[in-house]
C-alpha cells in the first residue's frame, strides 16, 4: 500500500516546481550567452539554492526567490550580461551562508569573486546612527572604481527589496523607504537608470506618503480610459505620416510616475486635475547611428506639422547629451482639445540607453565619436574620494549634491563644450578644466564681460578663465562651488597649506621651549593641546604660527601646574614616584572608607576623570573635587603625582565591583608610518575582529608620520589590551598608547 504524501511534502514539492519555473523564466530572459556561460549560470543557481535551502524571507517564501528576482532585474531591466546574472544569484551567499570567497573563486573565477567581494563589503546602508549610514554609503560608492557592476547589482537588490517591502514591519518600511528615496533613487538617476529610479521613487512614496500615493493612484485609474482614447486620436495622423515616409518605428504612451505628479502638484501648488502633462508620447525610430540625428529632427518636423509646439519647452539632448548619457529630443505641443502633450523622439539605441543608463554604453563603445560618459563620471567620483580625511557625512552631502542636479552646457574660448551642474560657478568651471587653473583662477570673461569667481554661469555661456600666479585657494571658496571635483581639490589645497603653516608654528614653539629651559616632548605638547582645547597637534602649531596663542605664559603654566619637565638638574632630595604613592595606598587602614565603583557610595556622586578615562582593571583612586563630586583617576594618570603629593587629604581608596559590566570610554593613540589603506585596516579590526563599538576616530599625517586618536567603548582593561594588541600587529604601526580627553582640574 502506497503511503499518502503529507500536506507539508506536497507544499515543498509545489515550492520546488515554482522555484524551477522561476529559474527557467530567468534563463529565457537572459540573452547573449554561450554554452559555457549557460553552464555557469545553472551552476550558480544550484550553489545558491543549496546555500539558501533552509532560509526564508519575512513573507514566508523560500529565500532563493530573491536572488532569482535580482538576477532577472539585472538581465531584463538593466541589460546586464551573464557574469552579472551569476553574481546576482550568488550576491548573498558569502554574507549569509557557509560559502566563502575562496569557494566562489574556485567555482566561478576571480572576476566573479571580485564582484561578490564588493557586494559583501556593502552592508545595508540604513542605520540609526547617521554617521554610520553615511560611512556605509561611502563604502558602496568606493566599489564603483573596482567594478561598475557592483553598484548596479546592489541597485537591483534594493529594487526587489522595495517591491517586496509589504511583508516588513511598518517602522522598517518607513526607514528603508526613506533611505531609498534619499540615496538609491538619486544614484539610479545619475546612472541613467530612469525606469529603476522612477519605480524606487514611487515605491518610497507608497510608504512615506501613503495617503497622497493612494489618492493619485486612484485618480489615474479613474481617468485611464479617457487618456487611452485621447492618445489614440492624438497619435493616429502622426503614425500614418511616419509609415508613409517609410520609417520603422514604435509609438508608446507613458503615464508619468505618481511621485513625479506629486512633485509637480507641490512645486506649483495645484490639484491633480490641473497637472497638464500627466502622460508623454514616445516615438522610437529604428535607424542607423549615422542617421539618428537627421531622422529625429525629421520626425519632429512631422509632429509639428499637425500640432503647434511650445518654443520654450524644446529640449535638444541629441546634440548635447546629458552627463549620464541620456539622448532624446523633447517637445511639448498643443492638441486640438486644448491640452499640452509632451512628445519624446529618439532612436532605438537612445531608448536603450535611456532605459538602462550608462551600463548600456558598454554596447556602443566602439562608435568613433562616442564619449564614454561612464569613465568620466567615475573619474569625478575618484576626485571626490581623494580627500581621504573627509567626513563621511560631508562626503554623502557633496556626492548627493551632484546626483539630482540638472545640467547646463557652456563653452571654452575655443568652442569646446563642457557639461556642469546647474548652479555651477566660474570656479567650478576652472577646476573642471584643470586643478592648477582652478587654484590660480581670479575671475573670467563671460561672453566678453569680466565676472568674479562666484558668478553663477548660465546655459550657453562662453568663458575665458583669468589666472594669477599669486592666487591661492581660500576657505571662502567652499561656500560657492557646487561640484565634487572643485570641493575636493580646494579642501586638499587648504590642508596642504595649513600643514606648511603648522610647521612654522612648531619651530616657533621649539624656540620658546628652549628659551624657558623646558623640554620639548610629547607629554608637554599634549598638555598644551588639551589646555587650549584643541583637537589636534597640527591645530596647536597652526594657531601658534598665526599668533593666536600667547607663548609668553609658558613659564606661568609650569609654575602653576608643575607639569612641564625642565632641563634643570634634579635636586638631591628624592621625589616620591607613582609607585611610592601606590604602595602607601595599599598599606592604608582597610577600615577607612573605600569607594567601590558600581555601588552608591554613601550618597556621594562620582564620575570617571576625563584626563585618564579609567576602566575596570585599572588601579584607581578617588579625588574629592570642590564642585564635581568624586573623580576617579588611574594611578598612572598624568596628574596623579601632583594630586597625591599636594592634596593627599582629598584622595580616597577606590576599587571596582567584580560584576561591573558597564561599557566605558577609553582613548587610544596610535603613532606610525603612514601607508595606503592603514585607516581601513584599523577600523576593520574595531568593527569586525574585536567587535568593539567606536565612539570617535581622527587621523592626522605630517611628513609621512601619522597620529591617530580613537575613542572606544570597552568593559575592562583585558578588553582594551586585546584591541591594542591587534593594532600593534598592523604594518606601519610603531606605538599604541592610552590617552585622555583633557587635563584634570583640581576642583
Amino acid at each position: 500500500m502506497n503511503q499518502i504524501p503529507s500536506e507539508s511534502t506536497l507544499n515543498l514539492e509545489k515550492e520546488r516546481k515554482e522555484i524551477l519555473n522561476a529559474f527557467r523564466g530567468l534563463m529565457r530572459a537572459s540573452k547573449d550567452r554561450n554554452k559555457e556561460e549557460t553552464k555557469l549560470i545553472r551552476k550558480a543557481f544550484d550553489v545558491a539554492l543549496d546555500a539558501h535551502k533552509e532560509m526564508r524571507r519575512k513573507s514566508g517564501e523560500p529565500y532563493i526567490y530573491h536572488p532569482i528576482a535580482v538576477a532577472r532585474i539585472c538581465a531584463v531591466e538593466m541589460g546586464l550580461g551573464p557574469t552579472s546574472v551569476i553574481c546576482a544569484l550568488l550576491h548573498d551567499t558569502v554574507e549569509d551562508t557557509h560559502i566563502t570567497l575562496n569557494d566562489i573563486e574556485d567555482l566561478f573565477g576571480p572576476e566573479v569573486r571580485l564582484i561578490i567581494d564588493g557586494l559583501t563589503k556593502i552592508p545595508d546602508v540604513f542605520d540609526e546612527n547617521t554617521s554610520i549610514q553615511a560611512e556605509n554609503f561611502r563604502k558602496m560608492i568606493l566599489t564603483i572604481s573596482e567594478d561598475f557592476r557592483v553598484v548596479l547589482i546592489k541597485l537591483a537588490d534594493r529594487l526587489h527589496n522595495m517591491r517586496t517591502l509589504g511583508s516588513m514591519r511598518s517602522d522598517k518600511q518607513l526607514k528603508i523607504a526613506s533611505e531609498t528615496k534619499f540615496l538609491y533613487a538619486p544614484l539610479a538617476h545619475r546612472l541613467g537608470l530612469y525606469s529603476v529610479k522612477t519605480e524606487l521613487e514611487d515605491l518610497s512614496m507608497k510608504y512615506c506618503e501613503s495617503e497622497a500615493y493612494i489618492d493619485i493612484e486612484t485618480k489615474l485609474e479613474k481617468t485611464k480610459e479617457v487618456r487611452a482614447r485621447f492618445i489614440r486620436r492624438f497619435i493616429a495622423p502622426v503614425k500614418q505620416s511616419l509609415a508613409h515616409e517609410g520609417y520603422v518605428f514604435d509609438v508608446k504612451a507613458r503615464t508619468k510616475s505618481i511621485s513625479s505628479i506629486w512633485r509637480k502638484m507641490n512645486s506649483k501648488d495645484i490639484p491633480f486635475e490641473e497637472v497638464f502633462d500627466v502622460f508623454a508620447i514616445r516615438i522610437i525610430v529604428d535607424t542607423p547611428i549615422e542617421l539618428e540625428k537627421p531622422d529625429c529632427w525629421r520626425i519632429y518636423s512631422i509632429v509639428t506639422d499637425y500640432y503647434q509646439p511650445s518654443t520654450e519647452r524644446l529640449r535638444d539632448w541629441i546634440s548635447t547629451p546629458r552627463a549620464n548619457g541620456y539622448e532624446s529630443l523633447h517637445t511639448t505641443v498643443m492638441s486640438p482639445q486644448g491640452k499640452w502633450v509632451e512628445v519624446q523622439i529618439r532612436s532605438k539605441r537612445m531608448d536603450e540607453i535611456a532605459e538602462k543608463g550608462l551600463a548600456a554604453h558598454f554596447r556602443y563603445k566602439e562608435s568613433a565619436n562616442e564619449d564614454n560618459k561612464l569613465d568620466r563620471w567615475i573619474s569625478e567620483i575618484r576626485d571626490l574620494l581623494e580627500s581621504s580625511d573627509a567626513n563621511a557625512i560631508d562626503f554623502v552631502n557633496d556626492f548627493k549634491l551632484n546626483l539630482f542636479n540638472e545640467e547646463i552646457y557652456v563653452f571654452t574660448p575655443k568652442g569646446e563644450l563642457r557639461v556642469l551642474p546647474t548652479g555651477a560657478t566660474i570656479l567650478d568651471f576652472a577646476y573642471d578644466i584643470h586643478t592648477d587653473i582652478g587654484a590660480s583662477c581670479i575671475g573670467a570673461k563671460v561672453n566678453n564681460r569680466l565676472m568674479p569667481l562666484s558668478y553663477e554661469i548660465q546655459n550657453g555661456d562662453q568663458l575665458e578663465i583669468i589666472t594669477s600666479s599669486k592666487q591661492r585657494p581660500k576657505d571662502e571658496w567652499l561656500r560657492f562651488v557646487v561640484t565634487a571635483r572643485a570641493k575636493s581639490k580646494i579642501k586638499s589645497a587648504l590642508n596642504e597649506e595649513r600643514n606648511l603653516i603648522a610647521q612654522d608654528g612648531k619651530e616657533i614653539l621649539e624656540r620658546k621651549f628652549k628659551q624657558f629651559n623646558l623640554r620639548m616632548n610629547s607629554e608637554n605638547i599634549m598638555f598644551l593641546e588639551k589646555h587650549f582645547g584643541l583637537p589636534t597637534i597640527t591645530e596647536l602649531y597652526f594657531r601658534i604660527a598665526k599668533g593666536k596663542i600667547d607663548l609668553s605664559k609658558l613659564r606661568e603654566f609650569e609654575q602653576l601646574h608643575g607639569l612641564f619637565k625642565t632641563e634643570k638638574k634634579p635636586s638631591k632630595r628624592k621625589k616620591k614616584s607613582i609607585q611610592d604613592y601606590e604602595s602607601e595606598f595599599v598599606s592604608m587602614d582597610p577600615k577607612k572608607a573605600t569607594l567601590r565603583i558600581g555601588d552608591d557610595f554613601q550618597g556621594f556622586d562620582y564620575q570617571m576623570s576625563k584626563c585618564c578615562n579609567p576602566i575596570p582593571g585599572d588601579k584607581v583612586f578617588g579625588f574629592i573635587s570642590v564642585s564635581s563630586g568624586i573623580k576617579i583617576h588611574r594611578f598612572n594618570c598624568p596628574n596623579a603625582v601632583n594630586m597625591m603629593s599636594k592634596m593627599a587629604y582629598r584622595c580616597i581608596k577606590a576599587g571596582w565591583k567584580s560584576d561591573d559590566m558597564v561599557e566605558r570610554v577609553a582613548g587610544i593613540k596610535i603613532i606610525g608610518i603612514d601607508q595606503f589603506g592603514l585607516v581601513n585596516k584599523i577600523t576593520e579590526i574595531i568593527s569586525n575582529q574585536i567587535n568593539i563599538n567606536m565612539k570617535s576616530i581622527s587621523f592626522e599625517t605630517n611628513d609621512g608620520v601619522f597620529e591617530g586618536r580613537i575613542k572606544v567603548l570597552v568593559y575592562d582593561t583585558t578588553h582594551l589590551e586585546q584591541l591594542t594588541s591587534e593594532f600593534e600587529q598592523v604594518e606601519g604601526v610603531k606605538r599604541v598608547v592610552r590617552w585622555g580627553e583633557e587635563a584634570s582640574e583640581f576642583d
